[in-house]
């Protein structure tokens, strides 16, 4: 599909201009945490923004975890009540896409999720899975709750890396409100506020290398860290000039 530069949006008055944003921003379409490629107003006096997915909107999609479902595309869930994400298990707030029968829903950026991804040159593959052998690296569990819907997660090939979609999307949320990121993308962070942002998304790993473990233990956290560029890049577009500042030379 081309890249459209401009479009129009329901229930917005101004045509969105495609932008690469450079600090993180919440989604007006479905109150999601967003960053890299939106969708923007370019009136002064209008903060409207949209995740790409979110501006394209495609009447329907198809997803192989849910090979018998057929979602459409919703600007609110059409059925009322609360309705969670089943690849992030996180609850839906606005835009979203819904199985035909009515079970299954999905945020427009979790509905284009890649399955599968690497670098090039890279020997690590990562998956995105719908059940887990190893647990989360940040909840250290390989169950997201007590709940009906779990969430999907994002696994290396080898299994050493392991994260759930929400417990990610819940560690940027709370990186950004304690200022680990840098609004000037041009200036490194500083080592104490990297660490503190590694922290929160693997506090058992940063809490090994804090006690002077050997050179195999700082060779993970440097694995840890490329993991993670790649993983967050998926699940919010491509944050990875913002994410590899934050973690340049930790």
């Amino acid at each position: 599909m081309p890249v459209l530069l401009k479009l129009k949006v329901d229930g917005h008055p101004h045509q969105l201009e495609l932008k690469n944003s450079k600090v993180p921003f919440y989604c007006d379409g479905c109150m999601e945490l967003g960053f890299g490629f939106c969708y923007q107003c370019p009136n002064k006096d209008c903060d409207y923004i949209l995740h790409e997915t979110c501006g394209i909107r495609r009447p329907q999609t198809f997803h192989k975890f849910f090979e018998t479902c057929d979602f459409k595309f919703h600007k609110e869930n059409p059925l009322g009540g609360t309705r969670v994400c089943d690849a992030c298990a996180l609850e839906i707030q606005g835009l979203l896409y819904q199985c035909s029968h009515g079970d299954k829903d999905l945020h427009p950026c979790c509905a284009n999720l890649p399955p599968v991804f690497s670098l090039p040159g890279l020997d690590m593959e990562i998956y995105l899975r719908k059940e887990i052998k190893s647990k989360c690296l940040k909840c250290q569990s390989r169950k997201r709750s007590s709940g009906k819907v779990q969430g999907w997660s994002y696994v290396s090939s080898d299994g050493a890396y392991c994260y759930h979609v929400a417990c990610l999307r819940g560690a940027l949320l709370e990186n950004w409100k304690l200022g680990y990121f840098q609004l000037d993308v041009a200036a490194a962070a500083d080592e104490n506020t990297k660490t503190l942002a590694l922290q929160k998304l693997a506090p058992k790993e940063v809490a090994l290398q804090g006690r002077g473990q050997t050179s195999k233990a700082t060779k993970g956290i440097k694995w840890l860290i490329i993991f993670l560029k790649l993983v967050i890049s998926a699940i919010f577009g491509d944050p990875l000039s913002l994410i590899a500042n934050l973690f340049i030379s930790l």
